[in-house]
């Protein structure tokens, strides 16, 4: 018996039917989902500021070793010190990031999910170019000068920024540069955690609120923060929970060290794509960001093709004090 149902042939049969499929219509959501980290924590945590030139700099100063001694009675000044001697300036060049989006005519015209107009290509760029400025930052990307020939303005990264070692280009002076004791070159322990936030302690001074922005690979290692000891003894660690919320809570965000509360947020995985741990130790009183361009959409002529433009930004990293921060990569 002859049934109508719902595969029956779209295509033209030899009567010029199509059967009763053609008829049905299409179950599509006005609901749109983006398949994407989008979450930047790093720029987040930098503050704002304007640059005024392809090179923004900023100087740092620090305070001589404390003395003990005494002066004797009725004694002299006949020597004087240079306060200013120890002043260094760091800089970091400016990077221009632009993303473009075309938007034909026809499909400005018809009605979409999403939908998929030049308003919705403008926002999605805008959410694009801000992953492209946590990647980079995120990065062990080394500055560069626009030469003219191909090389453009690039910033450094915070993984050039926080380094012991001597530097080639845009050199830290040794008396700024972050100690090696505030940089994890193997996974981290609580024990040899603790010595990073000790070492940068011991820095600045400063009980201050760190951020560890951690990969998947670093987040997981913390997270496994006082529940069992590697030692023979394989001592454990037990929690006591209100069984009432019927949740066990296993991730660490906040670490509470001898130096001050460390708060655990997750880096984006697009930007931190190290296959093994990364993450940093951030003060965000000594990070910041600033913008010569500000983020702004500038829309092309209309050529016949649809409507196109770009979006782009122009700014730099700002690490105010290299030895504020620290860096586990291993």
């Amino acid at each position: 018996m002859p049934i109508s149902n719902t595969y029956q042939p779209s295509a033209p049969t030899a009567k010029s039917g199509q059967g009763s499929a053609v008829s049905n219509r299409e179950d599509l959501s006005n609901e749109l989902a983006i398949l994407a980290p989008e979450e930047t924590p790093l720029l987040s945590l930098a503050s704002k500021g304007k640059a005024s030139s392809t090179y923004t700099e900023w100087t740092v100063d620090s305070l001589s070793a404390p003395v003990t001694t005494g002066v004797s009675e009725g004694s002299d000044v006949t020597s004087f010190s240079d306060k200013f001697a120890d002043r260094a300036r760091l800089g970091n060049y400016i990077q221009l990031m632009r993303r473009d989006y075309l938007v034909s005519n026809l499909q400005q015209a018809v009605t979409s999910v999403g939908p998929a107009n030049i308003a919705q290509a403008e926002a999605k760029s805008m959410r694009e170019i801000k992953r492209d400025i946590e990647a980079t930052i995120a990065s062990d990307k080394e500055m560069t000068v626009e030469n003219g020939a191909g090389t453009p303005y690039g910033m450094r990264g915070l993984g050039k920024w926080i380094q012991s070692t001597a530097q080639a280009t845009n050199p830290v002076p040794a008396d700024y540069r972050t100690p090696s004791g505030s940089i994890l070159s193997a996974a981290p322990t609580e024990t040899t955690f603790n010595d990073v936030v000790g070492s940068i302690f011991s820095r600045n001074g400063e009980m201050n609120s760190l951020t560890l922005v951690a990969n998947v690979a670093l987040r997981k290692v913390v997270s496994g923060f006082t529940r069992a000891t590697s030692a023979a003894s394989s001592q454990t660690y037990h929690v006591n929970q209100d069984a009432t919320s019927k949740a066990i809570t296993f991730a660490v965000n906040l670490y509470d060290s001898d130096f001050g509360i460390v708060k655990i947020v997750n880096g984006n995985p697009s930007c931190m794509t190290a296959s093994n741990g990364l993450g940093y130790v951030i003060n965000p009183k000594y990070l910041g960001f600033n913008t010569l361009i500000p983020m702004g959409a500038t829309r092309l002529e209309n050529q016949g093709g649809g409507e196109r433009g770009y979006i782009d930004v122009a700014g730099t990293l700002c690490v105010k004090h290299p030895q504020a921060h620290g860096k586990i990569a291993y």
